[in-house]
């Protein structure tokens, strides 16, 4: 028996986890701290009103012989495929096929199974810094990867280079770590170099409900040609707050190889998934609901304004950031030279304030530090006002 010596190139332990240990043992020195996190990309507003009955309502159903549903199509129900289908016409003006749209239970799932899709020896290229799930996925299937440089130089939106191979490339808009965001021309760039090297583009669009200015895109599929070349990756984590209930999506159109990769796709989710639960399926539809929508906004408004007070803040503070616009995520520069992780310890030692160090999200990440803005308000208020006091 021959174990999977891939494994032995990850890091020890995914990067959230180690930011969690050592908040948990901070805690345990110190039972009197008052930690508050700003580190995890998970939610804290709860699931809006019409989702939950939504989801008892479908409950109910479960309960009744003549409403109940066993397995259901494991690429999704097609009322919950028509209502995205209708988000993407009226928000982004892409028309999408039914069945180019596969229901999952949520985007970080979907990036690593695709790649069942693809050949070990295709050569990816990964921006850093970047999701670490990015890396650690190809690393598991031992691909070759080429790291893209996202730095301040390029404003962390880097664009491709005709000299450098690839078959597969990822990209993220707005951006996780950075909340950088690409324009439409930059995108274009994009879409026309995956054309013409015969390349995948997968575009994670996890992001895309905090995109405010209409002038910037929210979904790959806004560019010409996109279908031709792209596979796009949503969830319903951070529109609507779904991270502990799980439900996303992935489109592979038609298109795309001919239609050779969406049938691909569908043999490997018939075959190794089982599909969403209906009870998540319904409570997902009722997020584009008119009255879901309006929901689901000010929850979304909520986080624009825990952004705009770190913001604020890191400005008065002198202290170089990007993202918090476009994005739940700020991305400071560590103040005085620091490392990354020597910031995080001494911001959780001085503060009881946990963000995430930058070098975990990759070498050029080393002097950078993110920041959530998916906090509770009066506690980001609160860490704010520690972070004002400490480096002010």
């Amino acid at each position: 028996m021959k174990l999977n010596r891939n494994y032995d190139n990850l890091q020890e332990s995914y990067l959230f986890s180690t930011v969690a240990r050592k908040a948990r043992e901070f805690a345990e020195r110190n039972p009197n701290a008052d930690v508050i996190k700003l580190s995890i990309g998970d939610v804290t507003r709860p699931l809006a009103p019409v989702v939950v009955e939504a989801m008892k309502n479908a409950a109910a159903e479960m309960g009744k012989a003549e409403t109940f549903r066993g397995y259901g199509p494991e690429q999704g129900y097609d009322f919950l495929k028509e209502a995205i289908a209708d988000y993407y016409r009226k928000e982004d003006g892409v028309t999408l096929d039914l069945d180019e749209i596969f229901i999952s239970d949520g985007a970080k799932s979907d990036l690593g199974n695709i790649l069942d899709l693809f050949d070990a020896d295709n050569t990816v290229l990964i921006p850093d810094p970047v999701y670490p799930v990015y890396v650690d996925t190809n690393l598991m299937a031992g691909r070759r990867i080429v790291m893209l440089n996202c730095t301040a130089e390029n404003g962390f939106t880097p664009m491709p280079d005709e000299g450098q191979e690839a078959d597969l490339i990822y990209l993220c808009s707005p951006n996780n770590p950075t909340g950088a965001i690409y324009t439409h021309e930059q995108l274009r760039a994009w879409v026309d170099y995956a054309r013409r090297k015969g390349a995948v583009l997968l575009f994670d669009a996890a992001y895309e409900c905090f995109v405010t200015d209409p002038s910037l895109p929210r979904s790959i599929y806004e560019i010409e040609g996109a279908k031709e070349c792209a596979v796009e990756v949503c969830s319903f984590s951070k529109i609507a707050g779904f991270t502990g209930t799980r439900c996303g999506w992935t489109v592979v159109p038609h298109a795309l190889l001919g239609g050779k990769l969406n049938a691909m796709w569908l043999r490997r989710q018939t075959t190794k998934f089982n599909g969403v639960p209906y009870i998540v399926q319904r409570a997902a539809a009722a997020v584009f609901t008119e009255e879901g929508r309006k929901q689901i906004r000010e929850n979304i408004d909520y986080y624009r304004e825990n952004a705009r007070i770190i913001a604020e803040a890191l400005t008065s503070l002198g202290i170089r950031f990007v993202g918090g616009v476009h994005s739940p995520y700020l991305w400071m520069e560590c103040p005085n030279g620091m490392e990354s992780w020597e910031f995080f310890d001494y911001l959780l030692e001085n503060a009881a304030v946990v963000g995430t160090p930058g070098a975990g999200f990759g070498q050029n990440g080393s002097h950078y530090f993110r920041l959530t803005a998916f906090g509770d308000r009066q506690r980001t208020i609160e860490a704010v006002e520690r972070i004002k006091k400490l480096l002010g």
